[in-house]
């Protein structure tokens, strides 16, 4: 059913487990199957993926997915693993079973919804840092118009 890369990728995983420290994290399933894979990303300020990980429930072709979409998306860019497409991963295998390609399209899933998540967090910095900044443009006018009324008096 499987070829010699898969097997041996399956009995060694690469980037098992919860990654500390991950601020984009995307999970997918499949209720046909009840494969479900959470990917973990680690993305540096310049929207490079620094470290990537995942813990999936399922098949062997779900973990070697998994295992071989970490490794590819490792020191690229954003923009660049969202291009990532799951027939790379499948041709990366030397195939899959017909049956089981499903497995790779939710690895390129995971991924998407990994980079979601740390694009809304972003956003969310980005919203607070502005409110914060708009405080302290709003203290500041309050001031320099209580210091221009006390001057006036």
């Amino acid at each position: 059913m499987y070829n010699s890369k898969v097997i041996e990728i399956f009995n060694n995983p690469k980037n098992v487990g919860e990654l500390k420290g991950a601020n984009g994290i995307g999970t997918v399933g499949n209720e046909a199957c009840g494969d479900i894979m959470k990917l973990y990303l680690k993305i540096d300020d310049k929207g490079i993926i620094q470290d990537a990980s995942f813990k999936t429930f399922g098949c062997a072709a779900a973990i070697v997915s998994s295992s071989v979409a970490t490794e590819m998306i490792k020191g690229k860019s954003i923009e660049e693993a969202l291009k990532l497409e799951n027939q790379q991963i499948i041709d990366y295998l030397g195939g899959l079973p017909d049956n089981k390609i499903h497995c790779s399209i939710l690895a390129k899933e995971a991924i998407t919804e990994a980079i979601k998540d740390y694009k809304n967090k972003m956003a969310k910095k980005a919203k607070k840092a502005l409110n914060e900044l708009k405080n302290l443009k709003a203290i500041k006018n309050a001031k320099s118009s209580k210091i221009n009324k006390d001057k006036k008096a």
